[in-house]
């Protein structure tokens, strides 16, 4: 019994000073880079796509280009 007065007058000194609001905000902040970055990859992903794209375009002009010539 005396180990959950002491946890508890523990937890009440450290909500008093706002320590235990900092663990939650932590939290919530390591949620919101992981969100951030989650959707850096997405963005870089499609951008990769968009690039790939144009390369292929630009070879198929190209292609059409060169056998214009001929």
């Amino acid at each position: 019994m005396g180990r959950l007065t002491a946890l508890l007058a523990l937890v009440s000194c450290l909500d008093g000073c706002g320590l235990a609001g900092s663990g939650t905000a932590a939290t919530a902040g390591a949620a919101s880079e992981a969100q951030q970055a989650d959707r850096a990859q997405q963005t870089e992903a499609r951008v990769k796509q968009q690039l790939d794209a144009s390369y292929q375009q630009a070879a198929e002009q190209r292609r059409a280009a060169e056998a214009d010539r001929q």
